[in-house]
């Protein structure tokens, strides 16, 4: 699978582009600002249907325009797929298959099997537990329709029982046989989603654990802890036992959207103890076992797309991904740097195909 070629209009900076693309590898060289990573963003909103960088799709219109559409062609199992994504202002966002608009985005998700390696990446380690179970979900996601769709239907029930509070709260009153009907809800839906994450983790995590000893050569040791409530408890149980803390802050405190990773050097969070380049490594250690846990399970090479990676990797570890690239694990890679020259240098020793775009 890879794609052929893609048109961007009024997306972010550009007013309209379009590109034909390699096989193998692609790169976009520029100065900062001009545009590279937004390139790599439209790939990933064909395969997401949103954008990595921004939540805010409306924020992706090009200042000052009303729309914007990214039109793109791939090739899969040896057929032409068209893919389509485009958003008006005060309308919903459209994504289209062949001409054929998904009633629904989670459809289209695993579709196009892509893997993202960017210096936005730090957030999995910086910020909050949202982040991280984020990753988790994405990456289950592309592999597992079932679990995208308990997932939607957990956070709509979740919403409600919130809401469900607050009206309690506001109106001086409680239901518990009302709020009893969420509860056993969320419990099935819960359960399910939370053993799946622990099936995934455990396939996960030594893959995880294989590229990080590649990429340090052994030097570190790290962990990934699977932080849950449901460890200790069910849910039902869960809810009894906070139920007057919920009921005082009007909002649900226990359950699986309360879940987390614990990111560990030498039994340490890494938030705290990690140098920038321990960081740097645990983070494309993470992303690489992505990679390789997506195409085993799904048996295609997902897209991966290295935004500004050259510029944050010593020469030792961009010689690891490229020795990657020669013993032929990626399938179709995009990358984006400041420097032709430096890139071209790496490409070349590939002595795969390529092509480089001067942005």
């Amino acid at each position: 699978m890879y794609l052929k070629k893609i048109s961007l209009f009024n997306y972010k900076n550009f007013s309209e582009a379009s590109f034909d693309f390699d096989s193998r590898i692609n790169c976009f060289v520029g100065r900062n600002g001009i545009g590279k990573t937004n390139v790599l963003d439209a790939i990933y909103h064909l395969s997401y249907g949103k954008s990595y960088f921004n939540p805010l799709a409306v924020q992706n219109i090009r200042h000052g325009e009303e729309f914007f559409v990214i039109d793109a062609e791939f090739e899969k199992n040896e057929r032409t797929e068209q893919i389509v994504c485009s958003l008006k202002k005060g309308q919903k966002k459209i994504l289209k298959r062949n001409g054929k608009a998904y009633d629904k985005f989670s459809d289209h998700i695993g579709f196009i099997p892509l893997v993202i390696i960017s210096p936005a990446d730090r957030d999995l380690i910086v910020e909050g537990s949202e982040t991280r179970r984020k990753f988790i979900d994405s990456v289950i996601s592309q592999l597992d329709n079932t679990y995208l769709l308990h997932l939607i239907q957990y956070q709509k029930i979740l919403s409600q029982r919130n809401a469900l509070l607050k009206y309690f709260a506001l109106n001086h009153v409680f239901e518990n046989d009302t709020l009893s009907i969420y509860d056993e809800q969320l419990d099935g839906l819960g359960q399910s989603i939370f053993e799946k994450r622990k099936e995934f983790l455990k396939n996960f995590i030594p893959i995880f654990n294989k590229h990080h000893q590649a990429i340090t050569d052994g030097a570190e040791t790290v962990q990934i802890v699977y932080d849950s409530q449901l460890h200790d408890k069910e849910l039902l149980a869960l809810f009894k036992e906070t139920l007057p803390k919920d009921r005082a802050l009007q909002y649900t405190s226990a359950g699986i959207h309360k879940d987390d990773l614990s990111f560990e050097i030498d039994a340490y969070p890494i938030k705290k103890f990690g140098s920038q380049g321990q960081q740097k490594s645990f983070l494309i250690a993470l992303k690489l076992a992505q990679f390789e846990f997506v195409k085993k399970q799904s048996g295609v090479k997902p897209i991966l797309l290295f935004d500004d990676i050259f510029d944050k990797l010593d020469e030792i570890r961009v010689a690891k991904i490229v020795e990657m690239v020669n013993n032929d694990t990626f399938g179709q890679l995009f990358i984006s740097d400041t420097h032709p020259e430096r890139t071209e240098a790496v490409i070349q020793s590939t002595h795969q195909s390529y092509k480089i775009f001067q942005l």
